[in-house]
């Protein structure tokens, strides 16, 4: 299983394509489900069981990750990014690092360009807890950090990944 740090080893079938397309509209899809909706919709005619093993496949091989995101009712979202102090960057860039990864609350960690290179969307119970987390970055990390901006998510408009994403996986892209 690769842990989503490097690219995975995998071709593209048709079928393979066509049920992320299809777990992408309703992840709770049985595999004996999307046999049916294959035969029927994309007229690819195999066992529930090479189904279900596909999916454990491109799973292990990291096409595709799985993770449980709260209902935005219960936390509040922010986007985080973080501006560095390049005096003292390299002696502790790492630790600074892993103490934003890590930390539970961190839903979603990438790099960027710019003056602000981390970025993290990051969920909290209430603004009194992510004022308070931010409070402790500093101590722990302000001779790295010289900035956090963080931003208020509110009204998700959209949330998921449309099917139409996975055309040209095969090789063969639309036109």
């Amino acid at each position: 299983m690769t842990d989503g740090t490097e690219s995975p080893n995998w071709s593209f079938k048709d079928r393979d394509i066509a049920i992320l397309r299809e777990l992408t509209r309703d992840p709770q899809l049985s595999s004996r489900e999307l046999t049916t909706i294959l035969a029927e919709e994309y007229d690819i005619e195999v066992s529930h069981v090479t189904v279900s093993e596909s999916i454990r496949e491109m799973r292990n091989e990291g096409v595709f990750r799985e993770a449980i995101i709260p209902n935005e009712q219960y936390y509040i979202f922010g986007l985080f990014e973080f501006k560095f102090n390049a005096e003292n960057f390299e002696d502790g860039w790492r630790d600074a690092m892993e103490y934003i990864r890590d930390d539970p609350h961190t839903l979603f960690y990438f790099l960027s360009d710019g003056e602000y290179q981390w970025k993290t969307v990051m969920m909290f119970p209430t603004r009194e807890a992510e004022s308070r987390w931010i409070h402790e970055c500093y101590k722990e990390h302000g001779d790295v950090i010289a900035n956090i901006r963080n931003s208020v998510i509110h009204n998700v408009l959209k949330f998921g990944t449309d099917p139409e994403i996975f055309e040209g996986l095969n090789g063969e892209h639309p036109e």
